[in-house]
């Protein structure tokens, strides 16, 4: 849906499975039109799309799929402003982990991906609006190895370059805004705003001005609040710091990560929020200082009875919890880094328009976090986030 100054605001379909096209709408028929429904009956609804790899090559090699899918959002009164093109592959269903850093940006598998993604909803999206597609901060750390280091860099900055200057391409023929955001998240090759900016200062490096600027207006950053809470990072600080150096804000995730006080009881608790699917990297703050990362919560279990002397005040977990449900006893969130994001856009609209809510752990959460079916949290997240966007006078 679109708020005040051009602002869309949209659910990230990912929460549904969905690696085929057939898959993938179903989930739009089935629960997408349904959210829609009930949350947008009368104004066009947006829908922030996710396309895996199987998806996109489908509806590429078949035109009359993409033109009915175009009818589709017309009957329905949706369009399309973004995609999440961050899962590349399998996300549901199965073990996911690191694998969905696979393929990287050292790979042009990616790259491809990549553009197929920009060239359907360019295609599809309505005549005028600036659209958007997300991706990984370029690889996972752990896929970085130290003897080919500096060949795997630069493989990643060719490959994103490659993609601005397609994304040049089709700004002249469709004279859209286009662009591409690059998702910083715990343990990947950037994470937090430090290593954002010094990896845009790599991916500009050697290049003209003219050409810099062409880079930067087509690559941004998709500020994820969960992400960069997790990082222990201030919303107006962090934000302040990408733009002032330059770095577009592409696309904000509005999504909340679970917070809790290490004690006995509430390390046993977490123990109940692991999962063989996603990968939740935890991070520990001690006095006001970021002390120690984890992989996921099996890595910080083991570690912790040990190490009780060095557990810190709070630990910060990449676990997408829904934005209205707040955790129950110790347990806590991250939803105050939305309200300062909001706070911050309300001051600078022109930061940003593309907002998406991505809450895609619906069904490994714990059944007491689980409130009525799929499409009963959407409509609770919107009615969350909208009163948001309202406080901060953005509607």
């Amino acid at each position: 849906m679109e708020l005040k100054q051009g602002i869309h605001l949209g659910y990230c379909t990912n929460i549904h499975r969905g690696e085929t096209w057939e898959e993938t709408f179903a989930g739009l028929s089935q629960h997408t039109d349904r959210v829609r429904q009930r949350v947008s009956p009368v104004d066009p609804f947006a829908i922030g799309l996710r396309l895996g790899c199987d998806a996109i090559n489908e509806l590429n090699r078949d035109a009359a799929t993409k033109k009915d899918f175009a009818n589709w959002l017309e009957k329905t009164n949706s369009y399309l402003f973004t995609i999440n093109g961050f899962p590349y592959g399998r996300f549901h269903g199965g073990r996911v982990k690191e694998q969905v850093y696979a393929p990287d940006w050292t790979s042009r598998d990616r790259l491809e991906y990549t553009n197929a993604l920009f060239d359907f909803v360019s295609e599809l999206a309505p005549a005028g609006h600036e659209v958007s597609v997300s991706t990984l901060p370029g690889s996972f750390k752990e896929f970085i190895q130290p003897a080919t280091e500096k060949e795997q860099l630069q493989a990643i900055i060719d490959n994103i370059r490659a993609c601005s200057r397609h994304i040049d391409t089709l700004r002249e023929k469709t004279g859209r805004d286009i662009h591409l955001g690059m998702e910083p998240e715990p343990l990947g090759l950037f994470e937090n705003t430090a290593e954002s900016l010094d990896f845009f200062d790599k991916l500009v490096d050697g290049l003209s001005a003219d050409e810099s600027a062409a880079v930067l207006r087509n690559i941004g950053i998709n500020y994820d609040t969960c992400h960069f809470a997790i990082e222990f990072e201030d919303a107006a600080e962090s934000l302040s710091r990408l733009t002032a150096n330059g770095i577009r804000i592409s696309k904000i995730h509005l999504s909340s990560a679970l917070t809790l006080p290490p004690t006995d009881g509430n390390v046993e608790r977490l123990a109940t929020f692991q999962d063989e699917v996603y990968l939740h990297q935890t991070i520990i703050q001690s006095q006001g200082e970021v002390t120690h990362r984890f992989r996921d919560i099996p890595d910080v279990l083991e570690w912790y009875p040990e190490n009780k002397d060095q557990a810190g005040d709070e630990w910060r977990v990449h676990f997408h919890i829904p934005l209205h449900a707040e955790p129950d006893g110790d347990f806590g969130d991250t939803t105050r880094q939305i309200s300062g994001v909001l706070s911050e856009v309300a001051k600078n609209p022109e930061m940003c328009r593309h907002f998406e809510m991505e809450t895609y752990t619906w069904e490994v959460l714990p059944v007491e976090m689980q409130s009525g079916d799929v499409v009963d949290q959407l409509v609770s997240e919107y009615e969350w986030c909208l009163d948001k966007f309202k406080t901060s006078d953005l509607i």
